[in-house]
Formats: C-alpha cells, structure tokens, sequence
C-alpha cells in the first residue's frame, strides 16, 4: 500500500490546484511548514468538508453528503466507506494525539499520527509508516504558530518545512462535515477498545445526520457527538465466527454505555466539564451491522435514537 502521507500529501496538492473554487486559505507559517485554513478565518463550506475528511481518511475513503430525514423533515447526512477501514479509519482518521504547546491545544488526526506512532494503538497493530513531508489536521478555534510546527516536527524527527496542517473549527461548516465522518471511526476504535481483531474487518460503511454548526465549541462538539451517538449507523463486512461476534456485538453501540440517553453536553456538564471523566464506552454510533463473509449471517446491534437527536439540533 503507498504510504498514507503521501496519499494525503497527492490530494493536499490537487486542493492548492483548485483554491479559487474553495473556500480554502493556503497560507506560510514564520517557522513552519504549510497551514490550510479549512475553516478558522477562511470561510469553509460542506465541500471542502468533504475535501477536509477524505485527506484526513489519507485517501482510503470516500466522504458524501446525502438527503435524508430525520423524523418527518428533510436532512443531510454524512457517509464514509472504506476497504482500508485500520489503515484509514484508525491510523489516520482517529483524533488520538493531544497537540499542545504553551498557549496552544488541539486533537490532531491524519497520517501524521501514523508517522509518529506514539499511541498503544500502534503498538499492537504496528504501521511501518516512513515519511519525508507529512500532513495532519487539527480541530481548533485558532491558526497554529511557528511553535506548533516544531512540537510536532521533534516528535517526528522531521523538519517543521515537511509538515503540512489541515485546520478547521468544529463551528464551521467544514469542521462540522469532518468531525461527523466519524461514525465508522468511531465504531473501530470501539473494537479496539474491547480487544476485537480488526483485521478481521475488510470493509466499512458509516453514515450520520449532519446538525446545523454551532455558535461556540462546547455546542458544536455537543451537536457532533450527538450526531454519531445517537444517529450514526455502521455497517462491517468482516469474516470470522459468528459467536465472537454475538457475544461482542451488543457491547460496540452508545447504548452499552451508562452514560448513553441524553444529549453529549448535559453529560459533559455532569462529569465537570471533564471530557476525560466520561465513559470512553459511549463514543460509537448508535447501531452496527456486521456481515459475516465467511458464514453469511448478519448480526445487527442499537438503533438509531431521533427524540435525543430533536433535542440537540433544536427540532424538538
């Protein structure tokens, strides 16, 4: 397989050949590399959402807004497929390194992870990922200076010039398209976390309402989160026992958890304000489907839950 930053670094590329039909700002960083506002200062937009989350995917997935309804209104979703679901989902994809520096933090996703591979992830499913330039997003209210550039640049052992940032806000509307591209994300790093063999898993589809953005960080992440929990549905193909999979089918969706039924920021606030303090369990889609390749079944586990997703888009 080409290396996921040199698969994101080719449609990085083809975005600067077409910045005059996005609302993209391509700018220099005083020592750093090259920053890509998606939506801090720049304006974003659902397309370059979809650009946004298909480098963040290094080019393994494809992203797409479709209609459909959410009770009896008409509404967008986001879908995700992948027949690389490890390599794009959870080497790239998955917002697993805390970027911080003195006066400034953000998630940070991309191949990038995958070149630093400092998460447990990789030490049970190693990447041999060598990179010369690579590329990451971050989710972030602010553009990152110089300073960021170089954190990541001696994690890396790379210079801070061979690094490229993807940046959008989760108030914005690109921001807000990546963020719920997340639903088949969000399951395997669900079966990561109860020890499934994900490379029993070949393909992946995901799709989840996609709320209007957000005035403020805490809505925005709310609204996002809500849109996966409780609307996010996941379908696996993946080969195996059928009896490994119904004995941890029922624990994969949000529902398993015991902070599941109420919209992400009232159990953010019950929990302190405290991301960390919440049930890690919680973060996954609200129903997920898996064929079984080798037996034919298909096991379906959760449903999708439209009274909380009323509530937290304002429908209700």
């Amino acid at each position: 397989m080409v290396a996921l930053n040199q698969r994101a670094y080719e449609l990085v590329g083809k975005i600067e050949e077409n910045l005059e039909k996005l609302q993209v700002s391509c700018l220099e960083v005083a020592g750093g590399g090259k920053l890509l506002d998606f939506g801090v200062q720049a304006a974003g937009g659902h397309q370059e959402g979809i650009e946004l989350a298909e480098v963040c995917l290094s080019g393994l997935g494809t992203v797409q807004i479709e209609e459909g309804t959410l009770g009896d209104v008409e509404w967008p979703y986001v879908s995700v497929k992948t027949n690389h679901p490890l390599e794009a989902c959870l080497f790239s994809q998955y917002a697993g390194w805390q970027i911080q520096t003195d006066d400034y933090f953000a998630m940070g996703s991309g191949p990038m992870r995958a070149a630093y591979a400092g998460e447990p992830l990789f030490e049970k499913y190693p990447c041999d990922e060598k990179a010369n330039s690579v590329v990451g997003i971050l989710e972030s209210s602010r553009l990152p200076d110089g300073k960021v550039f170089e954190f990541l640049a001696n994690k890396m052992g790379i210079e801070p010039k061979d690094i490229v940032l993807l940046v959008a806000s989760v108030t914005s509307l690109a921001g807000n398209v990546q963020v719920v591209a997340r639903s088949l994300e969000t399951a395997m790093h669900k079966l990561y976390e109860l020890g499934f063999d994900l490379h029993r898993i070949h393909s992946g589809t995901g799709i989840a309402p996609l709320a209007a953005p957000a005035t403020d960080n805490l809505a925005g992440i709310g609204k996002t989160n809500d849109a996966i929990l409780y609307g996010g549905k996941v379908t696996f193909e993946m080969t195996g026992d059928d009896e490994s999979i119904a004995k941890i089918g029922p624990k994969i969706p949000s529902v398993s958890s015991s902070s599941y039924g109420k919209p992400f920021v009232e159990v953010f606030h019950e929990f302190d304000d405290d991301f960390y303090k919440i049930d890690p369990m919680l973060f996954s889609p609200a129903e997920v489907t898996i064929h079984n390749e080798k037996t034919g079944s298909v096991h379906s586990f959760g449903s999708v839950n439209e009274d909380v997703l009323k509530i937290s888009f304002g429908l209700n």
